[in-house]
């Protein structure tokens, strides 16, 4: 069985981003990384999870899908900061 071998950073426009988004989401999971260009100046790198050095520095704050597994708005999430803060208008 032949097995596809993965570049691990490549660079891409942003245009062909944009239009195959899902196909470098794909890639990342699977560890490719990449610089995103437009009109040939770098202007930010996709990394997967975890390639970063700092990577100590994330942190998670709240984990809004123990709410909803879908998510949840930002408009109830602001709304319920300021009640927790007063600041209900």
């Amino acid at each position: 069985m032949k097995t596809a071998q993965i570049k691990r950073h490549q660079i891409i426009g942003l245009k062909e981003l944009r239009e195959n988004m899902e196909e470098y989401i794909e890639r990342v999971k699977k560890g490719a990384s990449f610089t995103v260009a437009r009109r040939s100046q770098p202007i930010f790198e996709i990394l997967p999870v975890g390639e970063r050095e700092d990577e100590s520095a994330w942190e998670t704050v709240a984990d809004l899908t123990v709410i909803d597994p879908d998510g949840v708005s930002a408009k109830d999430v602001l709304r319920s900061l300021k009640k927790l803060h007063g600041k209900d208008r």
